[in-house]
């Protein structure tokens, strides 16, 4: 994929924009950090960059431009489903389709992206039917939102570890009609599958941060 020097700009732009703001510029936004005379200009660039498969125009969005992934089409962050007991979390039989989007959108990066179901974390943003986005890792500090297995279910909440009984862990929700869950790992098996790191709406819009309500 070959771009104009000017292409480029307005690329990166959109890139900078989403990782400092968490969602994409909007026309007029661009032609002024560019210094296009008028938005038609921008309109324009962004178009041609569809044409040459770097971005997707989303219709009837002001903020609708989603960034796409050069490469196969079977390449991109995975989205998760579902998740049978005992089987790992990036099975295949677990992957609804290959998103592509820039992984490293996120800090830190995503490695893919898990789609909720409930409403336990609503008052943080994250809604049912939302893609987290997810890294990797098995460890998690206190106040930090996880993706976890608890005896072969996978949740999202916010962890918490006892300071002083380190084998007391409770998995907070961010929603009052759901209740915490307590764990006590001498009796329960619980695996930190990784750390939620920004979600997209169902809107393809993109957050990077957790606000609550």
């Amino acid at each position: 994929m070959k771009l104009t020097p000017r292409q480029t700009e307005v690329l990166e732009l959109v890139r900078s924009h989403l990782e400092v703001t968490g969602f994409p510029p909007t026309r007029a936004e661009i032609a002024e950090a560019l210094g296009f005379r008028s938005v038609n200009a921008a309109e324009e660039h962004l178009r041609a960059l569809a044409k040459k498969g770097a971005i997707e125009l989303l219709k009837g969005r002001s903020r609708g431009i989603r960034l796409l992934l050069p490469g196969k089409p079977d390449e991109g962050m995975p989205v998760v489903g579902r998740v049978a007991a005992g089987s790992p979390i990036l099975a295949e039989e677990h992957i609804e389709e290959r998103y592509p989007f820039s992984r490293e959108l996120f800090h830190p990066p995503a490695d893919y992206l898990l789609r909720v179901s409930g409403a336990s974390m609503r008052d943080v943003g994250i809604m049912d039917g939302d893609l987290l986005a997810v890294h990797r890792t098995s460890e998690a500090h206190n106040g930090q939102i996880v993706v976890a297995r608890l005896d072969d279910e996978v949740t999202v909440k916010r962890f918490h570890r006892d300071a002083l009984h380190r084998h007391l862990v409770v998995l907070l929700p961010e929603n009052d009609d759901f209740e915490p869950i307590r764990v006590d790992l001498r009796e329960q098996h619980l695996v930190i599958e990784g750390l939620g790191v920004g979600v997209l709406r169902q809107e393809l819009e993109v957050s990077n941060r957790f606000r609550r309500t």
